[in-house]
């Protein structure tokens, strides 16, 4: 924290000039800082981007990484990528390195209804399994259990209505006004995320209504102005008024705890290839993330990520020397899905692997996205011919990759636990479960699942089936 506000970020303090503390979902006692109210990421994000450009380093932005590329030994060599707006619709271009860091985000796109922006579309965790690397723990999704509920046929990005709120004194109803949280849990709207989320979900499936709502009316416009001005100002944009009514919310896809396998360097089972953030799968977050643990994991594995860098690759004069990638088939191994092929993604996940899930759910989506697999590999094997690249077709595929292994670890995981909730198996069974699904690509598509023990890295696979 001292070293954020040395960089330049601002957060909000006490009238006694220290900082001022929020409490967030699953906490006993306020221990969050927060900035500008409600937006503590933007803030972040702001200084650091700032000091990064005072250093005078290269970034491009607006850039879709594609692939990693490697060397003929395996190691990481670089990625292709391609930059919008530039150059032609398909065109791909690349960057030789003998590191590569993956802090590309999250995967809510692959659900109808996310808090997620149209760009988190899993392509940091598609890439690393295409280049050969480690996925774990893809199962544990989190739902936020108060998203702006927009309408039944609502798609995309939702609104997110921050736990803080909640925090601050803000009641779950129900239009009755019932406050149905209370009883559930000691700390009633305040429980984590995985019981708010699915006290809401059995709420409206017990009163048959798409939504529940959160009512803070008596904070106040004063309060609502202050503490939380972009909650407040995108509520009224679609014509809610917290101030004076409740908001209608539904839970909705969040954040990935589970993502490319590191180890507590932020090191991937590809040599070279790092990753943090929500993209990565560290043990940080366990099987049910704690609220704002995403900013403290970015951050520190930043660091160590580049520690080792520094340490590990100066050290045997890689900077100097980049490794040559080897060169690539003409013809894809991985069949381009239509820009189509999205929609059908996201209602096969959001239908069968949702908040609630069971056997029965989980195999009727992973026919689904088998049948989009297969279709696009026969145009692909018949023919020649797959869709048109673009920054569309290249995430509809990353979509439907990453849909496909987080549905095997879903039913491999016959148990509940954390945010992974199964109706079929409600009960947590740590003898047989407490262990991590690690999931890689095989050469010729499929996948691979294994187990593993914790304390494992590289892990010690235990094979379990082939899908």
């Amino acid at each position: 924290m001292h070293r954020l506000i040395e960089t330049g970020a601002h957060f909000d303090e006490s009238e006694e000039g220290g900082l001022e503390l929020t409490r967030e979902g699953g906490h006993h006692r306020r221990r969050i800082a927060h900035a500008g109210g409600d937006a503590t990421g933007a803030e972040i994000s702001r200084a650091l981007v700032e000091a990064v450009r005072a250093r005078g380093l290269r970034t491009i932005e607006n850039a879709l990484v594609l692939d990693l590329l490697t060397d003929a030994d395996g190691r990481t060599a670089g990625v292709s990528l391609h930059v919008m707006g530039e150059g032609q619709h398909d065109g791909v271009g690349a960057v030789h390195a003998p590191a590569v860091v993956l802090a590309t985000g999250g995967m809510g796109q692959v659900f109808s209804a996310t808090t997620n922006p149209s760009v988190s579309t899993g392509d940091g965790v598609a890439l690393a399994l295409r280049a050969g690397a480690e996925v774990s723990d893809l199962e544990f999704v989190q739902f936020h259990p108060t998203v702006l509920f927009l309408g039944p046929d609502a798609e995309g990005q939702q609104p997110l209505v921050s736990e803080a709120v909640r925090g601050e004194g803000a009641h779950l109803v129900d239009a009755g006004g019932v406050r149905f949280m209370v009883g559930q849990h000691e700390l009633a709207e305040l429980a984590p995320r995985d019981i708010v989320a699915k006290g809401i979900m059995r709420r409206m499936r017990e009163q048959d209504v798409e939504h529940m709502f959160l009512d803070a009316r008596h904070f106040g416009a004063a309060m609502w102005e202050h503490r939380f001005p972009t909650i407040l100002a995108a509520c009224r944009a679609h014509g809610i008024d917290p101030v004076t009514e409740p908001i209608p919310i539904a839970p909705a896809a969040h954040y990935a705890s589970g993502g490319v396998r590191t180890d507590a360097q932020g090191r991937t089972t590809v040599p070279g290839l790092y990753a943090c953030g929500e993209v990565a799968c560290t043990g940080v977050h366990g099987a049910n993330r704690l609220a704002s643990n995403s900013l403290l994991e970015g951050l520190v594995y930043a660091e160590r990520i580049v520690e080792d860098i520094a340490a590990v690759h100066a050290a045997n004069g890689l900077h100097a020397r980049v490794p040559a990638p080897v060169e690539r088939p003409e013809t894809p191994a991985h069949p381009l899905q239509s820009p189509e092929a999205r929609f059908a993604i996201q209602r096969a996940m959001t239908n069968g692997a949702g908040v609630l899930r069971s056997a029965d759910s989980l195999e009727k989506a992973a026919e689904q996205l088998q049948r989009l697999h297969t279709d696009a590999r026969e145009a692909l094997t018949e023919n020649g011919k797959t869709a048109e690249p673009g920054v569309d077709t290249w995430e509809a595929t990353n979509l439907l990759c990453v849909a496909r292994v987080l549905v095997a670890a879903a039913r491999v995981r016959e148990e509940t636990r954390g945010c992974h909730w199964r109706e079929d198996r409600p009960d947590r069974d740590d003898t047989a479960w407490r262990r991590h699904i690690v999931v890689r690509l095989n050469p010729d598509r499929t996948l691979a699942v294994h187990t593993t023990d914790t304390a494992d890295f590289p892990p010690t696979r235990q094979p379990l089936q082939e899908q």
